[in-house]
């Protein structure tokens, strides 16, 4: 059986915690590989809604959880999604749970440093949810970050505290705050760290047992690939590499374990914060498919910015990420318009003229002045809402689905008709692949 690879292939917020826990309840084994509790998936199972940031969507069913290496973790931030989980009923032990021992921690004073950047940005914000994930990620790279194996050796972690406080107190003095308190940090991580270090081991080992067992391996990814570090809307991107390829380096496994990528897509397009968005509708159509969308942040609450299908990022993003097949979600919002429009180019104009393009430029200034070039189609009366078979779906949404096939150059798995989990029409099974 192959494994299965899930990326959003939008801004994030696509659905894919719904798709996520259909295909966990088929895997044997779910991974996270890259983010941090800055991702938002809501699941709704048998009536009940889970909201998950960190944990991996499969806890909810009960399947073997795993935090990889490229995610960085705030373990304060686990430890309440764990208690708010159990309250709930579910279930979470070493034995269906475990976090890469060499992830990164994030720390309060990441907090605070994303907290002090943002409001000392002005008009250069990027919207940052606020929760420390770009500086931990910069002190990985930077080589001072601690680590959850140091954890375990909190009376030899003096010369680590000191790389990162000495970048840190130079940071928070340019903002004219106190320097670290490095006692009140070591105290923390001194209260955490039975915790943490009880699901703490090397996964990598663990996910290479699993899979010469067999093992159906479901790989999670977080955000969606227009917020890539390198492939997205740069700067207003996330600190990590959210596309398919960030499996191998993030879970430990080879670039063979990615299987059936699956990109999840939204049958409209969303954003949260800032940064370019050439489809957005400011308009009562705008408000409209925010309405029926319910188009709230998971983790921020914050109101989405919403607008038609812009099928030129998601063919750009089904290629940077090797998308096998696409699973379409929220098709109902789309129900009872009169006119539906998809973008297929931009029209930009510069120094040179103007141009019709079929990609998104790297260049932030072109990306701010892309004018949508849309075809429009005919809408539907009927409902889609709840079809779980294409002969329950109007004739004018199969030429929508079909319409975004040709132009995203990419087949559709599946299409999502409502939250409920079942509330799906399966067009090819990733596991079955």
């Amino acid at each position: 059986m192959p494994n299965v690879t899930v990326i959003g292939a939008q801004w994030g917020d696509e659905g894919k915690g719904k798709i996520v826990d259909w295909l966990a309840a088929r895997a044997d084994v779910v991974v996270r590989f890259q983010g941090g509790h800055n991702a938002g998936h809501t699941l709704v199972v048998g009536g009940t809604t889970y909201k998950l940031s960190l944990l991996p969507s499969g806890i909810v069913t009960g399947t073997l959880s795993i935090i990889g290496n490229g995610v960085v973790l705030d373990p304060w931030a686990l430890r309440d999604e764990i208690a708010r989980l159990e309250g709930q009923g579910v279930v979470i032990t070493p034995d269906n749970f475990a976090v890469a021992d060499n992830c990164p921690l994030i720390l309060p004073l990441h907090r605070d440093l994303d907290g002090l950047r943002e409001a000392a940005a002005g008009k250069g914000r990027i919207g940052t949810t606020g929760r420390g994930i770009g500086p931990a990620y910069e002190d990985k790279v930077g080589r001072r970050a601690i680590r959850v194996c140091d954890l375990a050796h909190l009376d030899h972690v003096e010369p680590l505290l000191d790389r990162l406080c000495a970048h840190h107190d130079a940071l928070r003095a340019g903002f004219g705050e106190a320097p670290v308190d490095r006692a009140q940090l070591l105290a923390d991580l001194r209260g955490i760290a039975p915790f943490v270090q009880a699901f703490a081991q090397p996964v990598w080992r663990r996910l290479r047992a699993v899979r010469a067992e067999g093992a159906r391996i479901l790989f999670e990814g977080a955000q969606g690939v227009l917020l890539d570090v390198d492939h997205g809307t740069y700067p207003f991107v996330t600190s990590s590499n959210t596309v398919s390829g960030t499996v191998a380096s993030g879970s430990g496994l080879g670039p063979n374990a990615a299987g059936f990528v699956l990109g999840i897509v939204k049958a409209y397009t969303t954003r949260v914060g800032s940064g370019p968005f050439p489809t957005e509708l400011e308009d009562e159509i705008g408000q409209r498919l925010g309405e029926r969308g319910h188009e709230f942040g998971t983790v921020t609450a914050r109101k989405r910015r919403c607008g038609w299908f812009d099928a030129v990022l998601v063919r750009q993003s089904c290629a940077l990420s090797g998308v096998t097949g696409i699973a379409l979600t929220k098709l109902d919002v789309l129900d009872g318009f009169e006119t539906i429009r998809i973008c297929t180019g931009y029209r930009l104009r510069g120094p040179q003229g103007e141009r019709v393009i079929d990609y998104l430029p790297s260049s932030s200034v072109e990306q701010a002045r892309l004018e949508p070039v849309y075809e429009e189609m005919e809408g539907w009366a009927g409902t889609t809402r709840g079809a779980r078979r294409w002969a329950d779906l109007p004739a004018q949404a199969i030429k929508y689905i079909r319409r975004i096939e040709e132009l995203i150059e990419t087949p559709v798995a599946s299409v999502s008709t409502s939250p409920e989990r079942d509330d799906t029409i399966l067009v090819r099974n990733p596991f079955a692949d």
